[in-house]
């Protein structure tokens, strides 16, 4: 919750140094864990020391929320339990009435939860290609509040220039929110780009192990709206635990080596993928194929570690393909050390927009030789 002061060192150089620092009580170099549900207060319920009760705020949570603010270029994060109340907290401190406009490509869960629990409490939304400027343009009207998109998107990994919709954001006096999950820093920065929040799921890359979940999101401005996120946090309890805290601020001191490797091995997965014969379509903003490649390259450092690709035969080869893996394991989340595969319109149900053939991927730190031929004998049988 720090402001980044105007020597702030590379994005790096902070994650290598998250929560290491000499305590002046023991000199031990990790922060230590502080469980404790309370803290002592004065009489008239004064807090000294800044801590009255965990749900409201706890020292881990701090020291998780000013690491995260400096790796985005924020004024302040907010640390919440899982990515899905992180979110949330947005949509529900919003103004009654007011008009959102959603990339079609956003996470399902988020699509989930505007249709079915906040539109019938009179939060009103357009859904828009966010790649189609022109159309990001008709779709923001004069009373539009948000416009919430996410570069690479999930699942097809769709780009979008952050630069062009915040300006189109600020000509409609609405805010920019852009879910970073795909692209955490320093792979993306996209307030650098103008947006006024990024949303982390921190359960992904940010904690890196999968042994920890977490939503965070990072205001440009601790304006009006990210006090309200707070407050909607204290009061519907949707902050997260000391140790996941702890675990995600661990997670952060790997997070630019992992990426590297992620993104290494996610490009000659691509690679073999898109030449392929049983593979009709891959998504991979590294790839020059790509339509979105010129964008990935003008705003992101490296394409990360996520793709998807389709094949001919539709639902049932894309089942058959997912089902004959070794390495690549049949499972949800992304962004943990181990490869991940999954049959999105499955995990989406009913309402997916997904393609019936394609194969989410989330590619890991395995050596990457393994991963192509796992592919290969799944593709090839």
């Amino acid at each position: 919750m720090s402001s980044p002061d105007q020597t702030t060192p590379h994005p790096d150089t902070i994650a290598a140094h998250a929560g290491v620092a000499p305590d002046p009580a023991n000199g031990a170099m990790t922060a230590a864990l502080q469980l404790s549900t309370t803290f002592e207060h004065t009489a008239d319920a004064q807090t000294p020391l800044g801590f009255l009760y965990q749900r409201q705020d706890n020292p881990n949570q701090q020291q998780l929320e000013s690491v995260l603010a400096r790796l985005d270029g924020g004024a302040r994060t907010l640390f919440f339990a899982t990515g899905m109340a992180a979110g949330a907290a947005v949509l529900q401190a919003l103004p009654p009435g007011s008009h959102l406009v959603i990339a079609d490509d956003t996470y399902f869960g988020y699509r989930a939860l505007i249709t079915r629990f906040l539109a019938p409490h009179g939060l009103r939304h357009t859904v828009v290609d966010a790649t189609n400027l022109d159309a990001v343009r008709t779709a923001l009207a004069t009373t539009t509040t948000l416009l919430w998109v996410e570069t690479p998107s999930n699942p097809r990994l769709k780009v979008c220039d952050l630069a062009a919709l915040a300006t189109l954001a600020r000509e409609a006096g609405a805010r920019l929110l852009v879910d970073g999950t795909f692209a955490p820093p320093p792979l993306q920065r996209p307030l650098a780009f103008g947006a006024d929040i990024v949303l982390h799921s921190t359960t992904k890359y940010l904690n890196g192990h999968g042994d920890a979940m977490g939503g965070a999101l990072t205001f440009a401005s601790d304006d009006d709206l990210a006090i309200a996120c707070y407050d909607v946090r204290r009061m519907f309890g949707s902050s997260a635990s000391p140790f996941a805290a702890w675990m995600t601020l661990r997670g952060l001191r790997t997070l630019p080596v992992r990426l590297e490797r992620h993104g290494a091995n996610a490009a000659a997965v691509a690679g073999f993928l898109a030449a392929h014969p049983r593979v009709m379509a891959v998504h991979y903003p590294g790839l020059e194929s790509h339509p979105g490649h010129a964008v990935a390259a003008r705003q992101m450092r490296g394409y990360g570690g996520m793709l998807s690709f389709e094949v001919h035969g539709g639902r049932d080869a894309a089942l058959a393909t997912a089902q004959r893996m070794r390495l690549f394991t049949n499972a949800t989340s992304l962004g943990s050390t181990e490869s991940l595969v999954e049959h999105r319109a499955s995990i989406e149900g009913a309402d997916s927009v997904s393609p019936a053939g394609l194969l989410r991927l989330s590619v890991g730190l395995e050596h990457v030789q393994d991963l192509i031929d796992d592919l290969a004998q799944a593709l090839d049988q």
